[in-house]
């Protein structure tokens, strides 16, 4: 393609509109352009990213045995009725109604199409297994879209979906598909990782997010420095270390005032005491039953641990008020220390150790110091509720951990039988037996895949793409366009690569070598093929790799051995 032909209006200012890095370039390069908040048009540039992405999600799809199929994006409600979750997706479900006042919804997922699908065509075990994808549009009415393609209302989504008889070809489906994430993700040259993740409102049994390593990522995982494992911090089990510091001697328990110091750093700053000596106190209001969670004072609760450990699907805190009227204590000032007898205590395990230590007393701008458990407080149920930290072991192999931030791509879940219950879609086995079918559910976020890959892949002249993914692999870039020896090269080296299938963008304009070199950069095209000054004088053109920020002088007769070279040995 040559430059002269392509719509690719970039932009020198950085737009106001945005606030990371990928949506600064994907604006800049023009990869995209903003219709309404969270609905974006991809231009010709950035829809070369999204096909050449689409080709290897296909790619490793089909090579895993998955079959494509495309759903109708708008959906009739009785399915999700039938599933329970009209109501329950709540407001990003968009609802609309046809001429004839039935309610329909734009897919933000299509768990209930897919299974309605199989539900009438699958009538015994030998149908099964079965395992489909489709590439689509998705829509979810985010309450505050953001970050351009990372964070939209409208997307590319490849969902899959696959059926089985027994939890045996679940398992190996499973497997089939994360390992089918990893060539996927790898080949669009990421650095990500596989992280054990909380099923959430999909449902399920297990389930992986594929995260792309990026410090401005929304989530926070555990990555172990020594062995593969990666968890969301919501699921990361934390080890407590075998040596523990022999315990001090009991001191008295006291009362001390601790005026208008209400949090851990306020108290703890004030006594002249360490946050890991002091026990922070949460109140839960869970089945109308007050629970008190209680944790060192320097690590923060996991909500989703305690709901789990609880039997329930969330857990919700206490307000104020309720506290007051239901303890009879200020929050602030909350402590184990002489509770109803109806009151809950569930206490993380790393405050199991503490003696000596800090607590609310239950009275406003009073705290205890040097309470201990059964002298003081009775013995309460000790579990992990925390989220693991940097300080804390590897569960596998006790190696050390780092908390690094991750942008999720990718999430596959075993489904087991929650939507096939719920709409009927049953086999029957050998015996004539009827079951519900067994489901997995396996997603990618294929435009997000881009604003993660920019968000790895940049510096301060604008994006690095990897070559798989890149719209173009070559810019030939001629600077001098005023000698037809110059002019003559580049249409013919510009014709030799093109022949050997590889994409060449020609920068064909009449504008000064500094523009050229600065747009090819924000574009982030792999190579730059320079040619001017020192072809005229030597026959030789500038090859600049742009990932490496390396450039060498080579022969022209060289260049297209050069690019051979690069894209396919």
């Amino acid at each position: 393609m040559k430059y002269s032909q392509f719509f690719l209006p970039t932009l020198k200012e950085i737009p106001a509109e945005a606030e990371l890095v990928s949506h600064k370039l994907m604006l800049r390069a023009g990869l995209i352009r903003k219709l309404a908040a969270g609905l974006y048009t991809f231009m010709p540039m950035g829809l070369k990213v999204l096909q050449n992405i689409k080709q290897i999600v296909r790619r490793e799809m089909n090579r895993s045995g998955a079959l494509e199929i495309l759903m109708p994006m708008v959906q009739p409600a009785e399915l999700w009725q039938e599933s329970g979750r009209w109501e329950k997706y709540g407001s990003e479900l968009l609802r609309l109604k046809d001429r004839h006042q039935r309610d329909f919804c734009l897919g933000p997922t299509h768990e209930e199409v897919v299974t309605d699908l199989v539900r009438k065509e699958v009538r015994s075990y030998r149908d099964l297994p079965i395992n489909l994808y489709q590439v689509q549009t998705k829509f979810r009415d985010e309450i505050r879209p953001r970050f351009g393609v990372m964070r939209s209302r409208e997307f590319v989504m490849k969902d899959g979906y696959s059926f089985h008889a027994d939890m045996e070809s679940l398992d190996e489906t499973y497997r089939k598909m994360y390992d089918c994430y990893c060539r996927i993700f790898e080949s669009c040259g990421l650095d990500f990782r596989a992280v054990e993740a909380d099923t959430g409102a999909i449902g399920g049994d297990a389930s992986h997010e594929f995260m792309v390593l990026a410090d401005s990522g929304e989530d926070s995982i555990a990555i172990c420095k020594s062995c593969r494992f990666a968890a969301n911090l919501e699921l990361a089990q934390v080890i407590l270390s075998d040596s523990q510091e022999s315990p001090e001697e009991l001191s008295e328990l006291k009362k001390v005032h601790t005026p208008q110091k209400g949090t851990i750093d306020e108290v703890t700053e004030f006594l002249g005491k360490s946050p890991e000596n002091s026990v922070k106190t949460l109140v839960y209001l869970v089945n109308e039953k007050i629970v008190m969670a209680l944790l060192r004072g320097d690590h923060q609760l996991n909500e989703i641990k305690l709901a789990r450990f609880l039997g329930v699907d969330e857990v919700a805190m206490c307000d104020s008020d309720l506290i007051e009227i239901r303890l009879n204590a200020p929050v602030g000032f909350l402590g184990p220390v002489g509770l109803p007898k109806d009151v809950t205590i569930i206490a993380d395990n790393s405050v199991k150790s503490l003696n000596n230590f800090i607590t609310g007393a239950n009275e406003r701008d009073y705290h205890f110091i040097n309470a201990n458990w059964e002298r003081d407080i009775p013995l309460p149920t000790f579990t992990d509720i925390r989220n693991i930290t940097a300080n804390d072991k590897c569960p596998k192999c006790q190696g050390d951990i780092e908390i690094r931030k991750g942008i999720e791509v990718g999430h596959i879940f075993k489904l087991g039988t929650k939507y096939s219950s719920a709409l009927g879609a049953v086999y029957l086995d050998k015996e004539g037996k009827t079951h519900p079918i067994i489901m997995g559910c396996y997603g990618i976020g294929v435009s997000r895949i881009i604003a993660a890959c920019i968000e790895q892949n940049n510096d301060e002249n604008g994006i690095i793409f990897p070559q798989s993914i890149s719209p173009f692999k070559v810019i030939i870039t001629p600077v001098d366009m005023r000698s037809q020896d110059v002019l003559n090269y580049a249409d013919e080296l510009y014709k030799c690569i093109s022949e050997l299938g590889i994409e060449v963008l020609l920068d064909d304009r009449d504008e000064r070598a500094g523009v050229k070199f600065k747009d090819s950069e924000l574009l982030g095209i792999p190579v730059r093929i320079t040619i001017g000054k020192l072809f005229k004088e030597k026959n030789e053109v500038e090859f600049f790799i742009r990932q490496e920020k390396t450039s060498e002088n080579i022969h022209a007769s060289c260049v297209i051995d050069k690019i051979k070279e690069i894209y396919y040995n």
